[in-house]
């Protein structure tokens, strides 16, 4: 509602903000429902959580990287930002980030849940993620895994390495500014981004590209318990409470 606010970083922000409530809610309520009733998930309930999970995930790696352009731009080609980074732009980027991982997604959760399962009918683990599933089936899991290393290489390394080849392109831009207000400036809107990308990429890279090294369960339930709720809990606090203008503008709606 912000005049200030009305930028393609916050149109960004406010679409990462959406999508994180939609991620956590695909995992959350469920897992605390099964924490405090002690109730079994079912196959049909596991798959879908699954699928959920993995499409809004797809989704926030790709808006991550997708923020960090907007950023490129903004720092590296300041007078062009208004013409590359318009509103029909922006809305591309957006509707790609959701859309391109669904088709994906909802193929490899059908890939993982077509497999023999003769076993155990239980997951340790708080909610349906990949390597806690694959444990369970009793047939040849070499394609699925190989899907998986595909998977997290196209939505996870992908993104995670064009965001730090864009950020070396920025923070050597930025070294160059005559100020040390500009750069302080620069600095402070690049660090909010810079940080969730460590704690989100870092854990989920981790957890499914040595989904085949056997980590502990213990270890699982850690990485994943990261990427799925103390990230998007610090992410307000990261992206609003350090943010001037959000608490500037907080401070106008509640004065009106």
């Amino acid at each position: 509602m912000d005049p200030v606010l009305q930028s393609p970083m916050y149109f960004f922000l406010a679409n990462f903000s959406f999508l994180e409530i939609c991620y956590v809610s695909a995992i959350l309520p469920r897992m605390l429902m099964n924490l405090g009733t002690q109730r079994r998930i079912s196959l049909v309930a596991c798959a879908t959580q699954m699928c959920f999970f993995l499409m809004f995930g797809g989704s926030e790696c790709l808006l991550l990287a997708v923020m960090v352009y907007d950023r490129y731009v903004a720092i590296c080609s300041p007078l062009n930002y208004p013409l590359v980074m318009n509103h029909r732009v922006c809305i591309q980027l957006v509707t790609g980030s959701w859309t391109i991982g669904i088709p994906v997604m909802v193929g490899h959760t059908y890939q993982i849940f077509s497999l023999p399962f003769c076993g155990p009918n239980q997951i340790n683990h708080f909610f349906c993620d990949i390597p806690p599933i694959l444990k369970l089936a009793c047939g040849d899991i070499f394609v699925n895994e190989m899907l998986v290393y595909i998977v997290a290489v196209l939505f996870g390394m992908v993104p995670f390495l064009l965001i730090l080849g864009s950020y070396s392109t920025i923070i050597s831009v930025i070294l160059k500014l005559p100020s040390a207000a500009s750069r302080a400036k620069a600095f402070s809107t690049c660090s909010s981004h810079l940080t969730v990308v460590e704690l989100f990429f870092g854990s989920v890279i981790i957890t499914h590209l040595t989904s085949n090294i056997r980590l502990s369960e213990g270890t699982d339930k850690v990485l994943s318990l990261l990427y799925t709720i103390l990230t998007p809990m610090f992410n307000p606090m990261i992206y609003s409470l350090r943010n001037k203008d959000v608490i500037k503008a907080l401070r106008k709606l509640l004065c009106k």
